[in-house]
């Protein structure tokens, strides 16, 4: 079987973070709406310079930029940022129905999520993917406590230098998981 091309992972951080960079700097200067626009625009790029780097839509990638389009366009359309903040909630909690199905049928959807980097035992991906579901449905509830509570300037710093951190900390936390449960060659699923 062959590899599936990675991306670089500072590539990767890039293309994930940038566009939401920008969203925060055009919201700073010119608004929530332009912000939004510039975010739409941006995620589109970054998707196209990751298929022309890897010859491949990741799946998580599609389904997030079509939620932001989605939301995205009927923030600007209607002239109503409740769309573009409701979709950082909406996002978090398909992510975790998506994989709390996943556990219920027994597959490691989280595997996909993560484009297949690591390799653990099945009991290791039901661990992590409980994680990832607690912690995406916190996510979701912080973030409409923050947008319904806070300002708009706000809640675009707090989405962009809250959540962001949060995550990779939350991530980092994870890695005595991947270390316990990880998989030799004929262990791994998929």
């Amino acid at each position: 079987m062959t590899e599936k091309a990675q991306l670089n992972p500072f590539v990767k951080l890039a293309l994930d973070f940038g566009p939401l960079i920008l969203f925060f700097i055009v919201n700073g200067r010119a608004g929530i709406f332009w912000a939004t626009g510039v975010f739409m625009a941006a995620v589109i790029v970054a998707i196209l310079v990751s298929y022309a780097l890897i010859r491949r839509f990741p799946v998580m990638t599609l389904v997030t930029a079509f939620i932001v389009i989605v939301f995205g366009t009927l923030t600007i359309v209607l002239q109503n940022d409740i769309f573009v903040k409701m979709k950082t909630t909406i996002i978090y909690l398909l992510f975790a129905t998506v994989l709390g199905a996943g556990v219920i049928l027994k597959k490691p959807f989280l595997e996909v999520a993560f484009d297949s980097v690591f390799h653990l035992t099945e009991e290791g991906w039901r661990i992590l993917t409980i994680r990832w579901i607690i912690f995406f449905v916190v996510m979701a509830i912080v973030n409409e406590i923050v947008w319904r509570t806070q300002t708009t300037d706000f809640w675009v710093a707090f989405k962009t230098f809250g959540f962001v951190p949060l995550t990779f900390v939350f991530a980092l936390a994870q890695f005595p998981v991947l270390q316990k449960y990880a998989a030799k060659p004929d262990e791994s699923q998929g």
